[in-house]
Order: C-alpha cells, then structure tokens, then sequence
C-alpha cells in the first residue's frame, strides 16, 4: 500500500450536504479524486456500479472481508455494509492525486488512525437535527422509517465530529464549500 499519498476523509450525517459538497470540490480542478467506496445496499435511482458506488451483495462484501480487501469498512445497519477497497487507494495514489473519502465516523477516524499527518479529516454538519429532517424528507427517496433511523443515525454520528480535524456547518452551502477548499488547499500545499 502506498503510503506517501495525501487522503482527505469527508463524514457526515445523510443529508447534511456532503455529497453536493464534494461533488463541486472535484469539479473545481484541485489535484484529487473520489474514492469509490463498496457498499451492500441497492442502488438509489440512477447509481450506476464503479461510478458512485462497487455494489456488491452481502456476502460479496463478507468475502472481501475475509480476504483483508478492505482499508475500513462498518456495517451500518445489518447486513448493510460500506468500506473502502484497499485497491481504490492504490488506483488514486499511482497518479500522485490526494484520494477523497466520503465514510461512516468510525471508518474515517480508522483511515486517520493508518494515515496520520498524511490524511485530513472533515466533518459536514447540518445546522440542526430538524433541519437534517427536512432534507431527507425533502429528498423523497426513503421511506419515513428509514428517515426515522438515519435521524437516529445522524445523532451518533455527530458525536463523533469533535474527534475529527475541521467541522464545517453547512447552513449556507456557497460559505461551507468555500471554507471547505480552503482547509483542503492549505492541506494539500503543505
């Protein structure tokens, strides 16, 4: 594994606005790319394999657990499972480009842990829990028991932002993409 790669390790809770967040960060020319990461669950709507996520059935993932292809991974509800290949981190590095992690907490700080100096983390916060209730509600892609548990989810997740090296809010998208790239070129130039 490469070790002289620079990581940027975004989490947050769903519907804070992180994927919106990186999505134009990638689009904004800086030197780094988005790790795909493996997931257990259906594709939503239009997701396509190898491009916003390697969907893999649950005994897909299990497999690639056993054979240690995995730099983190965290079942998040049962049989539920995301994680970021080991081979994904190599694709990024051979081209000399920052890799860009969008995790569950425990998965961005396990990255931390291996990464040290070398990787930074981020933390996208949603202004408010109801907030947070309004955007999933507004998506319309998930049943109101599903928004119930990622709600749930949400408040878990957020305990964990202090651990992590910058927490945005993201109240006002414009200003928190902006902070954002501002924390990440300073990294990137170190």
């Amino acid at each position: 594994m490469s070790y002289n790669a620079k990581l940027i390790i975004f989490s947050a809770p769903s519907g804070s606005g992180k994927s919106t967040i990186i999505n134009r960060l990638l689009a904004d020319g800086l030197d780094m790319e988005f790790s795909i990461s493996a997931t257990s669950r259906a594709p939503r709507g239009s997701e396509q394999n190898g491009v916003e996520y390697y969907f893999l059935s649950p005994d897909e993932f299990k497999q690639k657990i056993a054979d240690d292809a995995f730099v983190e991974f965290e079942e998040v509800y049962e049989n539920r499972f995301y994680g970021t290949l080991k081979s994904e981190i190599e694709r990024i590095a051979s081209k000399g480009k920052a890799t860009v992690f969008d995790v569950d907490v425990k998965g961005g700080l396990n990255i931390k842990k291996l990464y040290g100096q070398q990787a930074l983390t981020l933390f996208i916060q949603p202004p408010s829990v109801e907030e947070l209730r309004k955007r999933l509600e507004g998506r319309a892609t998930d049943a109101q028991e599903v928004i119930e548990q990622r709600l749930q989810k949400a408040a878990y997740e957020m305990s964990f932002a202090q651990q992590y090296d910058h927490i945005i809010v993201n109240d006002n998208l414009e200003q928190a993409i902006h902070e954002t790239k501002a924390i990440i070129q300073a990294f990137l130039s170190r």
